[in-house]
């Protein structure tokens, strides 16, 4: 019976979270419970101040309120207005343009603000009314919308990656530089997909006409695209580019981009009190969800491993057939099914430092799991029925967008997801060449 214990857990808090408790603490509480349940005792939760202690006193873990505060800045700056004005522009034309703009900006704003929740409500506020007008398909254009808002998990610099790195032991630097190829990788499967699929359907993503495209002329077009990416692409630059050449740590590389993004903010005269006290006021919320729920899931982790839940779960991962590719298949099945129901940061801090050791054990590279788990998670925001990006979208869309449209809108987009995560899977040195040539 004890050895059923830390499954029963598991069982207990899916039930509690889906009554609607708070995540983090009915983590805790349901640590203390079974902990109590297993004879564990009082004394054992002594432990408890020191690991959160070495949890809290990472330095790694310091660029994540850097990072949102970066993107929401940089969301209040209008920044995202520019830049898809300025893509609808230059793909206009082409059937499945205005989609492909959408796509481009997603993964622009990724590499700048890596806001989901922010970046799905901008994009759906201006450019679905423009699709929907344009003609488009409802599903394609809420399907794109909501699949280019995720790529801020995986494309750098991503808040995933950098508490994925701090969990794994693995450096921040190494995972943003691995992930860019994969980030590229889906972004190049969407673009591909909403070109290809009006070729095959005509009329589902009609292109603007020549009347329309001749509004903007050549050299304003080009001032106009000079104009919107110098920013954004400056500030990438000035936060990847100084890990690239080894001039900051990824922490410090984030108050980089967190300066940078005020001064971007500042001259495109956006910068009020109002505004900073809003920014900090929501950067402050994120953080502060995201470390009470590192509190939370370390409680629970070491009652977990109090109770020998970790050599049970590594007995049974072990004992699967198919030796470490089995492991791996079904390691990312358990991820991408949880990722149904709960949130990328619930999962990463309750299960990801379960499966580390388990992991060290087979000998994969941490630095390529990682990764598989990023994409991994992307979906978790696009899977019903708790997809954060189907209800933010949901909230900005006109009445006639239905929520089963966009619950069908997003399955092509999963599908491409599973499609890039099997490249990655299959294909290693798509996540590790890159660190390999740049951290020699």
């Amino acid at each position: 019976m004890t050895e059923l214990l830390p499954f029963l857990m598991f069982g207990a808090l899916g039930v509690f979270i889906m009554f609607g408790y708070p995540v983090a603490f009915t983590l805790g509480g349901t640590a203390l419970i079974f902990g109590m349940l297993g004879g564990l005792g009082i004394d054992f939760f002594t432990l408890l101040p020191m690991r959160i202690w070495g949890r809290m006193t990472s330095s790694t873990l310091v660029a994540v309120p850097l990072f949102i505060f970066m993107g929401v800045l940089l969301d209040r700056s209008g920044l995202a207005e520019d830049l898809l004005d300025t893509m609808t522009a230059l793909f206009g034309k082409l059937r499945g343009g205005m989609a492909t703009s959408v796509v481009v900006v997603g993964a622009l704003l990724a590499a700048s603000t890596g806001i989901m929740g922010a970046t799905v409500v901008t994009m759906g506020v201006i450019s679905l009314p423009l699709m929907l007008k344009r003609g488009y398909q409802h599903e394609l254009a809420v399907g794109t919308i909501c699949a280019a808002s995720t790529l801020g998990q995986i494309i750098p610099p991503s808040i995933a990656l950098v508490i994925l790195g701090d969990i794994m032991g693995v450096s921040v630097g190494e995972l943003f530089m691995g992930a860019l190829i994969p980030g590229l990788l889906l972004t190049t499967l969407y673009i591909l997909f909403v070109l290809l699929y009006p070729l095959a359907r005509p009329g589902v993503a009609p292109g603007m006409s020549d009347a329309e495209m001749a509004k903007t002329g050549t050299k304003q077009l080009f001032l106009q695209v000079v104009k919107s990416l110098l920013p954004p692409g400056g500030l990438i630059m000035a936060v990847l580019g100084s890990i690239f050449f080894g001039i900051a740590s990824p922490t410090e590389a984030a108050a980089v981009g967190a300066a940078g993004a005020a001064v971007l903010t500042l001259l495109r005269g956006r910068m009020t009190l109002t505004v900073l006290r809003e920014v900090m006021r929501t950067t402050t919320g994120f953080t502060s969800m995201a470390f009470i729920i590192l509190l939370g899931a370390t409680a629970f982790g070491l009652v977990f491993r109090g109770l020998g839940g970790d050599e049970v779960l590594r007995g049974f991962l072990l004992g699967v057939g198919g030796g470490t590719w089995g492991v791996l298949l079904l390691v990312m099945g358990i991820l991408f099914i949880l990722g149904f129901f709960l949130d990328f940061i619930e999962i990463t801090f309750i299960v990801i430092p379960i499966l580390a050791p388990i992991v060290a054990d087979l000998g994969i590279n941490p630095l390529w799991f990682c990764i598989l788990i990023a994409i991994n998670f992307q979906t978790s925001f696009l899977t019903p029925p708790f997809g954060f990006a189907l209800f933010y979208l949901k909230g900005v869309c006109p009445p006639e967008v239905t929520t089963a449209e966009i619950y069908r809108g997003i399955i092509p987009f999963v599908l491409i997801q599973i499609v890039g995560l099997g490249l990655v899977l299959g294909f290693p040195q798509l996540a590790t060449w890159l660190p390999g040539v740049l951290f020699k």
